[in-house]
């Protein structure tokens, strides 16, 4: 088996360093980011990757930045690992990295490249509209997310889909195409394929703003950005002065024509009207200062009058 250095911070990393550990290959340090302040209590916390490698009894090191870091280098060359792999880790990884180990930096990225480059690929996918989507392993080079592709695959987006539930299946279809790419590129059997940099689309972190409701966007489109944009930045507008947070809703079938950004009750349903005549049915939100409630107790809590506009 080889030797190797694995480099990641999330959740989605830790399927890929469990099932490296569980496959034989000899994970000899774990770099992961310092841990941070987290939650309402601000309590300082160590990353999942942190906590998976202490439990699997792996060594950890968290550096602060790894660019220019002498003490870093100097922990990571007498390894002389066969391959780094880098999942999640939030640094761009410098050309001495690169250039370490024989086999290469090898990256696993939760999108079909060169679809969804970027820090966000999970989210954009779905709010893209996306009804497939997957992972890649990558070898890493100077560019972002532009190196060759080793292997790749597909996943389908179910339309009850969100970001928190695909995240998930793609974590774990990585970690089992992570040991296949190991595999075949330990015998030679891979053959590193550029990427089409014209067929490239980006996916960049997410701000609070992606979450405004755009009432010139259809329902589908606003549907598919509120279950990629879960759990944050979420989908928000405004009711009676108030921040609203919408957190489920299925695009409305046989609805009569609601004016773009105006509640309706029809049959007993919450309905947000929205671009082109289309409409969101909706199911689960919550008011500023209140908590997040069925559309039904919104119905019978503020009694929405026809036509009452959001936004």
């Amino acid at each position: 088996m080889l030797d190797l250095v694995f480099c990641g911070t999330p959740q989605f990393a830790v399927p890929t360093l469990e099932k490296l550990v569980a496959s034989g290959f000899r994970v000899k340090l774990v770099v992961t980011q310092p841990d941070r302040p987290s939650g309402r209590g601000m309590e300082v916390v160590a990353s999942p990757v942190k906590r998976t490698a202490l439990a699997l009894d792996l060594p950890v090191i968290q550096p602060d930045k790894i660019k220019n870091n002498d003490e870093f280098r100097a922990q990571l060359q007498p390894i002389a690992p066969e391959a780094i792999i880098v999942v999640g880790y939030g640094r761009i990884i410098p050309q001495w990295m690169i250039d370490l180990p024989p086999l290469g930096n090898i990256n696993l990225h939760a999108s079909l490249l060169p679809k969804y480059r970027g820090a966000a690929p999970i989210q954009w996918a779905i709010a893209m509209g996306e009804q497939v989507t997957g992972v890649t392993t990558m070898r890493i080079n100077a560019g972002l997310d532009t190196g060759d592709i080793l292997q790749q695959t597909e996943e389908r987006i179910a339309p009850e889909d969100t970001a928190m539930t695909l995240a998930p299946r793609l974590a774990q279809a990585g970690a089992e195409l992570m040991i296949s790419t190991l595999a075949g590129l330990k015998n030679g059997t891979i053959t590193p394929q550029p990427q089409d940099d014209a067929k490239a689309t980006l996916a960049p972190i997410l701000k609070r703003e992606d979450g405004q409701i755009d009432f010139a966007r259809t329902a589908i489109d606003t549907w598919n950005r509120l279950r990629g944009f879960q759990p944050w930045p979420g989908a928000f507008t405004k009711f009676r002065g108030k921040m609203l947070h919408i957190y489920a809703a299925i695009p409305a079938a046989d609805v009569a024509a609601i004016p773009p950004a105006h509640f309706a009750i029809e049959n007993d349903h919450l309905v947000l009207g929205f671009a082109n005549r289309t409409a969101l049915d909706i199911h689960e939100l919550q008011i500023e200062g209140k908590k997040r409630m069925t559309a039904r107790d919104f119905i019978n809590g503020y009694r929405p009058k026809g036509n009452e506009p959001a936004g």
